[in-house]
């Protein structure tokens, strides 16, 4: 029986399929999520739906769903409790980076992130050494007899870009290998379309707030979006500051509704990004990642009851934010 094999029976006399991609979802959940659509619906999986929890703030990953027209369901709108089967698509734990109840049972996950803790489920398929979900998910298109629509070609392109091949940061042949395989299937003008989306105001002011607000200490950096409803502006700025001179690992934050959420970056090969956000915040937050890509969040709770401290509340997460990861980067005051 191969992993293909495997999937298929899992889903066998299933009548619907929840398909919950993480909190804010990126092209890689997103385009992992409809290809596995493509393979149930042809496995005869009668209802199925794509289900997230958060916002797409992202100009790029909003022209994706946009342009691709995808219908997907927010988490607030269904009861997961109603479908036969329940997957994971690059995530792997209720309540880790996702807004599943942790008591939740996944029948199927699929992921290429480090987690000590998976979820227990029926079908579990996931592959740190793989730079992204969509290449696993290419590989069981490719070995199924189920053709990949332009659709979806054009999703899983955009998303193996934008997870690893944009960047050089560490990608692995099954990137390369899989691209190649949606290239010649996938709508390339649209793909390129979706780089060429707009930023919104919101999104370059709170991207220019993170370039005001940056700390450089050695060869490492945080900065601050602020308060923000543009939480898609966090890892864009990670992204930017990355490219300042000098600068080699990035962690960008900002306050979104309850929680402080984080972003970070490295191109240090000394560095192991997740595992440094990991020993900074892990006791108080949800954070975790791969060497080069990391991000989680904190509640605000921890910082006290916001009332009419709000005006003190960002001076005083900056602190201990920065003060967290640069004790973790073993520098402090004198080496910035």
């Amino acid at each position: 029986m191969t992993r293909l094999d495997d999937l298929a029976t899992c889903l066998s006399d299933t009548r619907s399929l929840g398909i919950v991609c993480h909190d804010n979802p990126d092209p890689d959940s997103i385009a992992s999520a409809l290809a596995l659509e493509l393979l149930a619906s042809a496995w005869d999986v009668p209802e199925i739906e794509i289900v997230y929890a958060g916002s797409i703030t992202h100009q790029q990953n909003r022209a994706f769903v946009n342009l691709l027209d995808l219908d997907l369901q927010h988490l607030e709108d269904v009861d997961l409790d109603e479908f036969d089967r329940i997957a994971f698509v690059d995530h792997s734990t209720p309540g880790v980076n996702n807004s599943v109840p942790t008591e939740a049972t996944v029948d199927i996950v699929i992921d290429h992130h480090d987690n000590a803790e998976p979820a227990d489920a029926q079908y579990a398929d996931i592959r740190e050494q793989c730079g992204a979900t969509a290449s696993i998910l290419v590989g069981y298109l490719e070995g199924s007899d189920v053709p990949i629509s332009e659709s979806v070609a054009s999703a899983l392109l955009f998303a193996l870009h934008r997870e690893r091949l944009d960047y050089v940061r560490h990608p692995t042949i099954d990137e390369y290998k899989a691209a190649l395989t949606v290239f010649q299937r996938a709508d390339v003008p649209l793909v390129e379309e979706m780089y060429g989306s707009s930023f919104t105001p919101a999104m370059l002011d709170a991207i220019g707030t993170a370039i005001k607000s940056r700390d450089v200490r050695g060869s490492s950096l945080v900065a601050t979006i602020g308060r923000t409803n543009e939480s898609g502006a966090i890892p864009q700025a990670a992204d930017y500051l990355l490219n300042l001179e000098g600068v080699k690992t990035v962690l960008v934050f900002g306050l979104v509704e309850d929680s402080v959420r984080l972003s970070a970056r490295s191109i240090d090969t000394r560095v192991d990004i997740g595992n440094a956000l990991t020993e900074a915040f892990e006791d108080v937050g949800e954070v975790g990642g791969h060497s080069d890509m990391a991000g989680g969040q904190i509640s605000l709770g921890l910082f006290g009851d916001r009332g009419e401290d709000e005006p003190k509340l960002l001076p005083l997460v900056s602190r201990r934010i920065t003060s967290r990861f640069f004790d973790t980067m073993h520098l402090n005051e004198a080496e910035g």
